[in-house]
């Protein structure tokens, strides 16, 4: 509905204060950077091809320097530019889609499942990195996950969804408090008691070191 690829059927969504049915879709969708789970790089173009795809459908040029300055953005070396998709790993394939999204300046950076594929290790380095450029650019972003420790460790407020309705809308402190209802505590006990079974077994370990 953001951007308008399905109108609403009641209420309104607004961009930067304008109901998004008044603007042109065209002009608005290049106002959105996009980052999916399945990436979507084109396995024919080089990373560099890949990251200025944008701009140039928008009929605008994106310089080696500007490809250079993204791919350093995301923490990988501007002579990447130059490789294949296939020759880079999932992480990194990721990276460049962020970089991707980031090639037309957007105002709204929109990502689903962005990190779903991803091992344990990478997948937090790069939420990290992209709470990091969040700050950095000045952006607001909407990243749907079906991880409540991702977005309690991420978000600045989080929308709890079920069978289409919005159940809760709170911050991370205020979930962890409580809030937000029956389904979001449902949502949050899950990471909370991970939390504690690993707590248990270090300290169990622990105490197991100790015995003669």
């Amino acid at each position: 509905m953001v951007n308008t690829l399905v109108e609403p059927t009641g209420g309104r969504v607004l961009f930067a204060g304008e109901d998004v049915t008044s603007l042109r879709s065209a002009q608005l969708r290049r106002r959105v950077g996009y980052v999916f789970q399945g990436i979507g790089l084109f396995p024919h173009f080089t990373v560099g091809e890949n990251i200025a795809i944008g701009p140039r459908l928008a009929s605008e040029n994106l310089t080696p320097e500007r490809v250079a300055e993204l791919l350093t953005l995301v923490e990988l070396e501007p002579d990447m530019a130059s490789r294949m998709p296939d020759e880079l790993s999932g992480g990194q394939r990721q990276r460049v889609g962020v970089a991707r999204a980031l090639a037309g300046e957007p105002e709204l950076l929109i990502m689903d499942e962005p990190f779903g594929a991803l091992d344990p290790i990478t997948r937090d380095a790069l939420g990290e990195k992209v709470r990091e450029l969040h700050e950095k650019l000045g952006l607001t972003t909407i990243m749907v996950t079906h991880d409540m420790a991702e977005a309690l460790l991420l978000a600045d407020r989080v929308l709890v969804m079920s069978h289409g309705e919005l159940v809760a809308d709170e911050t991370p402190r205020g979930l962890l408090g409580g809030a937000g209802g029956e389904i979001a505590q449902g949502l949050v006990a899950v990471p909370r008691q991970q939390a504690e079974k690993l707590a248990d077994m270090e300290g169990r370990l622990a105490h197991e070191e100790k015995m003669p």
